[in-house]
């Protein structure tokens, strides 16, 4: 990589973990919040997911924003905007604001997706690797985000806790001002073969793109995308959670060095949960290069296909002990984040050229955005009925983005 292709990497990298460790932050704070205000987790669902829901709604006009005012202002705004809603959030004297502060979170975080990922593909020679590294990053968000509220919690009040994460955001706010790179570096090298279309201007221009990016299999993939995000918000929302009463722990103290520690059961599904998501950078990792290797169809069949499955053997492996259930576990956390280099690699392989900033936009708003309601019908079906409807009903997502790899398949034999 030349000088500018490594500092638009370290920038995308830097702002995708701070998005992922924040978003991950939410589902270890969840269970503090339904203690402290007295909700359950039909209520409290709906309050997280609103901002989960912002999180996607806001990637389709930020997508068009990226295309007006480039990415770096919007990179900037977006970890200012984080950072300032765990601040209001830290002050949230009742549920109203908590709700008010998840909301700002997901408006400020809803612009990165198309941001950081137009500017890797206009900016950045070896597209291939910051790719990579940026997908990597996330990961690490989003396994580190968990552990490190969690271990702030072990010494913290949440409310101290929430505030001192705020504070990496506004680091990085200013490294993002400061970082000087060529936006369309790489547009520049080619000679204008993949120049991007002039910015939409207009309602009939957002239609008229948007006709043209639905032409094809795109919509299929857009929906594999969808059954990707309804999946992840619906197993992770709770995951915390299920994982206290599946390992049925009522706390224990451990001897360290001589030092000892007092593990209540709440913190235990913390470190567990945080476990669990540190082997999705293995799975991204491998995700992405079995997209070079393998037409991307037969990834979503068996990746999806895969995901049904350990959906249905969840809580029968809870029920086998302590050993299935985190083997299981392991195998939900590297598979989930095994599929999502697969659908971003198809989105960009049935989408046309010409569009291809635009339906970054798209696919996110149907990822983060419809994929919130993954959240609230976790939190309605734990309410109740059990567990096993929950992860039944996760499978049937699973079993929908394999169908639809199948039909990808055959579409793509028949032409």
């Amino acid at each position: 990589m030349n000088h500018n292709d490594r500092s638009i990497v370290g920038l995308v990298m830097v702002a995708h973990a701070m998005v992922h460790t924040y978003e991950l932050s939410v589902p270890i704070l969840l269970l503090i919040w339904m203690a402290e205000f007295g909700v359950n987790e039909a209520t409290i669902s709906l309050v997280v997911s609103a901002g989960f829901a912002l999180f996607g709604l806001g990637a389709l006009p930020g997508g068009v924003l990226v295309d007006r005012f480039g990415s770096g202002p919007l990179i900037t705004a977006c970890l200012l905007g984080m950072g300032g809603s765990f601040l209001l959030l830290g002050l949230a004297p009742n549920l109203l604001v908590v709700a008010a502060a998840l909301l700002l979170w997901g408006l400020a975080a809803s612009v990165y997706h198309p941001s950081g990922l137009a500017l890797i593909s206009r900016g950045v020679t070896e597209r291939g690797s910051a790719f990579a590294y940026h997908g990597m990053a996330g990961n690490l968000g989003i396994a580190l985000g968990p552990l490190i509220t969690s271990l702030l919690l072990l010494v913290y009040d949440w409310r101290i806790v929430v505030g001192l994460l705020a504070i990496p955001a506004g680091a990085a706010a200013l490294y993002a001002a400061r970082v000087n790179v060529d936006e369309r570096a790489a547009v520049s090298a080619d000679g204008g073969k993949n120049a991007e279309s002039e910015p939409i201007s207009s309602v009939s221009e957002f239609v008229e793109e948007s006709r043209a990016l639905f032409v094809g299999g795109f919509a299929l993939v857009l929906t594999v995308a969808m059954m990707s995000g309804l999946y992840y918000r619906g197993s992770l929302t709770f995951l915390p959670a299920l994982i206290t009463e599946f390992l049925g722990f009522d706390g224990a103290t451990v001897t360290v060095a001589g030092f000892a520690f007092d593990i209540a059961r709440d913190e235990l599904s913390r470190y567990v949960y945080s476990g669990l998501l540190m082997v999705g950078v293995i799975g991204q990792y491998t995700g992405g290069k079995l997209t070079d290797r393998f037409p991307v169809e037969y990834g979503i069949l068996f990746g999806f296909g895969a995901l049904a499955l350990i959906a249905l053997l969840i809580v029968p492996a809870a029920s086998a002990g302590v050993i299935p259930f985190l083997l299981i576990g392991v195998a939900l956390g590297f598979t989930l984040f095994l599929v999502q280099p697969i659908y971003q690699a198809s989105i960009a392989e049935y989408s046309p050229a010409e569009a291809r900033g635009l339906s970054y936009g798209y696919t996110y708003l149907f990822v983060f955005g419809v994929g919130a309601i993954g959240g609230v019908i976790a939190g309605t079906l734990l309410t109740y009925f059990s567990p096993m409807v929950l992860f039944t009903v996760l499978a049937g997502f699973g079993a929908i983005g394999s169908t639809l790899g199948f039909v990808l398949i055959r579409r793509s034999q028949d032409v």
